[in-house]
């Protein structure tokens, strides 16, 4: 297969991101950092901000996508295992799982509560055989992507004919007073429990670079149409409460 041609991500662009870093390089060495320093208090302040909803969610969004018992996963940017641990509930012991991050602490916590395969590694450089998997998943960690388009193509090779993907991913509010809002929510408050509940404290700092990153994030319409080009069919976006996306495709039964 071609490799397709790699177009600027915002993650470099951006020029909110660029007090983070320079470069891709520089890229992968801070949000390394900012994962690691953050993974001991990541699930508690992640169920603050979801209110509690968190695992009903990321739970219907992967059954909504195809996710079924006996099914081989590979769960790329796990963190600390709260889509795997969805899916390992769906797939059952008849299935198996694996659990991919760049992030050695965040894999750290995973394993703490998941008996699964780990991969440290990027979604753009997966360490799997061609068509190993019957679903890749992927859960709010599209905008930490270095490149969409290498991404997608990993995704489809690892894939086998028919295997699909499920990419959900939180989108700015299209309206300024929605962001408003959930700049507030996301930079204020959810940082202020998180302290009163005595999370990790790098973990403000981590929620304070998502808050950027969801700023910066491609159009929904732009990572549609890489999944395309990467080969993907049946392309589509189901949307909830306007900001919650699941990216949908298939992988060609004919590949």
């Amino acid at each position: 297969m071609t490799k397709p041609a790699q177009s600027a991500s915002p993650l470099q662009t951006d020029p909110q991101l660029r007090r983070y870093f320079a470069n891709e390089e520089e890229r992968r060495v801070t949000t390394r950092r900012l994962f690691d320093s953050a993974a001991s208090g990541y699930d508690r302040a992640e169920n603050i901000t979801a209110l509690g909803t968190g695992p009903w969610y990321r739970r219907r969004a992967l059954q909504r996508c195809g996710l079924s018992a006996g099914m081989r996963v590979l769960d790329v940017a796990a963190g600390t295992g709260l889509v795997a641990r969805e899916a390992q509930r769906i797939i059952g012991h008849k299935g198996t799982l694996t659990a991919l991050d760049p992030s050695p602490g965040m894999l750290e916590q995973l394993r703490k509560k998941l008996k699964v395969e780990t991969l440290e590694a990027y979604a753009e450089s997966i360490p799997l055989p061609a068509n190993h998997v019957d679903f890749v998943s992927m859960g709010y960690a599209l905008r930490h992507v270095g490149s969409l388009e290498q991404a997608f193509s990993e995704y489809l090779r690892v894939l086998r004919p028919g295997g699909r993907t499920c990419i959900m991913e939180i989108t700015r509010p299209r309206s300024g007073f929605g962001r408003l809002l959930m700049r507030g929510y996301i930079r204020g408050v959810v940082p202020v429990l998180s302290r009163v509940m005595r999370c990790n404290p790098d973990v403000s700092m981590l929620w304070e670079y998502y808050w950027d990153t969801i700023q910066a994030a491609v159009e929904p319409e732009r990572v549609l149409e890489a999944m395309r080009k990467a080969g993907f069919e049946d392309v589509r976006c189901m949307v909830t409460l306007g900001v919650f996306r699941e990216y949908v495709g298939r992988k060609p039964a004919s590949v």
